[in-house]
C-alpha cells in the first residue's frame, strides 16, 4: 500500500524503525485504530436506527480500511528508480484505434454502454451556489443539459438506450435531483447514487472533528465527499452496478461533468467491445499530449510490471522538475475513462481495487487543521487486466475550471451540435487560444456583467486581461492581446473595436480604435 501526501507526512512513517519501535509504532496504530472505531460508532448513535444508519455504517466501513491502510504507510509510494516509460503497445495512438472504422452494428456496441459524470463539485471557485454542473455554459445550456443533449442524440440516431449515470455527493444530490424532473421527457434514462461520506480528523488526534452526524450549522464541516476515487465502492454498494450488468451493460464511460470535450467516442467503445474474451481490455485512460500549460496532470508509467498512474504529489522533491519535463513524460491522464462492469464487481468483491491515498490537508473556517483521505479514480488503473492508454487528440480535454475556459467555450471559436461543442472550421489552427482573466472576472456573475457580447477570438492567440475592463458588443480580438488597467482606474473597450496584437494599458477609460 502506497500514500501521497499534499504537504503532509502520516506520524508514524519516518524512517526504518527499530524492533522496538516497530513495537510501539504498532501498539499506537491499535490504539488508533481502537479509538477510531469507538468515535465512529459514537457518530452512528447519533442517527436513527433505519436506511440512512446503515447507509452510513457502509460509508464507515470504507472509511475505516482507507484509514488502516494510512496508518500502515511506511514511506513514499514510489520509487523513482523503478519507474519504466509504458510499453510502446501499452498507449495506443488514437488515430490507429479509429483507422479501423466502425462495425456496422454500431447500435449493438451503444446497448452495452453506460455514461457515467462526477457530479460532486459545487460552482464555489467560479462564485456560484450550488453544483457545478448547473451552471450555464453555452445558449443557457448548463454542462447537465449538454450531457442529456448529446446521450439522447446517440440514443435517436442509433435506436439504442445509452442510460446517465450521475454520481452525486451529499452537496449536490438534492439540488440535482430536482432539476432531473426536466428531462423526464427526453429519451435518457438517468439514474443518480451518491458518493461515500467521510469524516475529516483533527491533524493532531487522528479523530472525527464532527460529534453528530448531522449536517446543518457547523456539524457541516466536518464531512467531505472522499474524491473520485470512491466511485468503485459507492456505485457497488448503492446496488446500481448489478442492476445494469443484469441489463446487459458492460462498460461505463467515465468522466468529470465538466469536461465538454468528454463525448461518448464510438471508436473507443468499438475496440473495447471487439476484443476476443480472453485478452478484453478492462481499462482504457484516455491521455493526450502535453504542453507546458500541464505539467502538473498525473501521467501513465510502468511500475511493477503494471501500467499505473503517477501523480505529482507522488513525485520526490528531487524529481518534481523532471516529473513536469514535456520531453520525459509526454501525455498527461484527461481523467476520461473506460471501465468494465464486470471488472468492478470483481475487484469490490475480492477488495482488490488498489488505490494510493491522497492525504489532502484543510483547515477549516474556525482555524481546526484537519486532514482529508481521498483516492482517485484513474490510480486504479494497476488492479484491472489488459488496462491500456489511448492517446486521444487535445480536444477531448475541454474543461471548465476558471471564468477564462468559460470565455472560450462561450465564443465563436466552437460551434454547438446536439449538446457536444466542436472547433470551428473556420478557425485556421487547431490550437486553443491561451485565455488569462484577472481577478475582477473570477465570478462567473462579475464576469458576463463585464462583456456585453463575447468577442469575436476566430483568430485569437493569447488574451491577457487584468484589473477593471470592460467589453462592448462585436468586438474582436486577434494575434496577442494584452489589457491591464491600474489600479483604481478603468478601460472600456468600445463596441466595434478590433484588437490585433496590441497591449492597452494605463489609465484609459476609452479606447480608441
Amino acid at each position: 500500500m502506497s500514500l501521497f501526501v499534499k504537504g503532509l507526512s502520516p506520524g508514524l512513517s519516518k524512517g526504518t524503525p527499530s524492533k522496538g519501535m516497530a513495537e510501539f509504532q504498532e501498539m499506537m496504530r491499535q490504539q488508533l485504530e481502537s479509538s477510531m472505531h469507538a468515535e465512529l460508532e459514537k457518530l452512528l448513535e447519533t442517527t436513527s436506527p433505519g436506511p440512512e444508519r446503515e447507509a452510513s455504517r457502509k460509508d464507515f466501513e470504507g472509511f475505516t480500511n482507507l484509514f488502516h491502510r494510512f496508518l500502515q504507510v511506511k514511506g513514499p509510494s514510489v520509487e523513482w528508480i523503478k519507474i519504466q516509460r509504458p510499453p510502446e503497445d501499452s498507449i495506443q495512438p488514437y488515430d490507429k484505434i479509429s483507422a479501423r472504422g466502425l462495425p456496422s452494428s454500431v447500435s449493438d456496441c451503444l446497448n452495452k454502454l453506460v455514461v457515467v459524470k462526477l457530479n460532486g463539485g459545487l460552482g464555489t471557485s467560479m462564485g456560484c451556489k450550488g453544483p457545478k454542473s448547473l451552471i450555464s455554459v453555452r445558449n443557457e445550456n448548463t454542462f447537465l443539459d449538454l450531457t442529456v443533449q448529446q446521450i439522447e442524440h446517440l440514443n435517436k440516431t442509433y435506436n439504442t438506450d445509452v442510460p446517465l449515470v450521475l454520481m452525486n455527493s451529499f452537496n449536490t444530490d438534492e439540488d440535482t435531483k430536482k432539476i432531473l424532473q426536466k428531462y423526464t421527457h427526453h429519451r435518457v434514462k438517468i439514474h443518480t447514487f451518491n458518493q461515500s461520506r467521510y469524516p475529516r480528523i483533527n491533524k493532531e488526534s487522528l479523530l472525527p472533528v464532527s460529534t453528530t452526524m448531522s449536517m446543518s450549522g457547523q456539524s457541516a464541516e466536518g464531512w467531505y465527499p472522499p474524491g473520485h476515487g470512491d466511485i468503485y465502492a459507492s456505485f457497488y454498494n448503492s446496488g446500481l452496478l448489478d442492476q445494469l450488468i443484469t441489463q446487459g451493460k458492460e462498460y461505463i464511460f467515465v468522466s468529470n461533468i465538466d469536461n465538454l470535450g468528454a463525448t461518448v467516442d464510438l471508436h473507443i467503445l468499438h475496440h473495447l467491445v471487439s476484443q476476443p474474451n480472453g485478452k478484453r481490455c478492462e481499462f482504457i485512460m484516455e491521455v493526450t499530449d502535453k504542453t507546458r500549460a500541464d505539467v502538473k496532470g498525473g501521467t501513465l508509467i510502468e511500475y511493477d510490471g503494471k501500467l499505473r498512474l503517477l501523480e505529482i504529489a507522488q513525485v520526490p522533491k528531487a524529481h518534481v522538475d523532471e516529473f513536469k519535463s514535456v520531453t520525459k513524460f509526454k501525455i498527461f491522464n484527461t481523467n476520461n475513462l473506460w471501465i468494465s462492469l464486470a471488472a468492478i464487481k470483481r475487484l469490490q468483491e475480492q477488495k482488490a481495487m488498489d488505490m494510493e491515498i491522497i492525504v489532502n490537508p484543510k483547515t477549516l473556517d474556525g482555524g481546526q487543521n484537519v486532514i482529508q483521505l481521498e483516492t482517485a479514480v484513474g490510480a486504479a488503473i494497476k488492479a484491472f487486466d489488459n488496462a491500456l492508454g489511448i492517446n486521444v487528440p487535445r480536444s477531448r480535454f475541454l474543461p471548465v475550471k476558471t471564468t477564462s475556459d468559460l470565455l472560450l467555450v462561450m465564443s465563436n471559436l466552437y460551434s454547438l451540435d446536439a449538446g457536444s461543442l466542436t472547433m470551428s472550421p473556420r478557425r485556421e489552427f487547431p490550437t486553443t487560444p491561451h485565455v488569462k482573466l484577472g481577478s475582477s472576472f473570477t465570478k462567473v456573475q462579475e464576469y458576463l456583467t463585464r462583456f456585453e457580447s463575447i468577442p469575436d477570438m476566430l483568430e485569437l492567440d493569447h488574451l491577457t486581461v487584468s484589473g477593471d475592463v470592460t467589453f462592448g458588443k462585436n468586438v474582436s480580438v486577434k494575434g496577442t492581446v494584452i489589457i491591464i488597467a491600474n489600479h483604481g482606474d478603468r478601460i472600456d473597450i468600445p463596441a466595434g473595436s478590433m484588437l490585433e496584437n496590441k497591449i492597452v494599458s494605463g489609465n484609459l477609460r476609452i479606447l480608441d480604435h
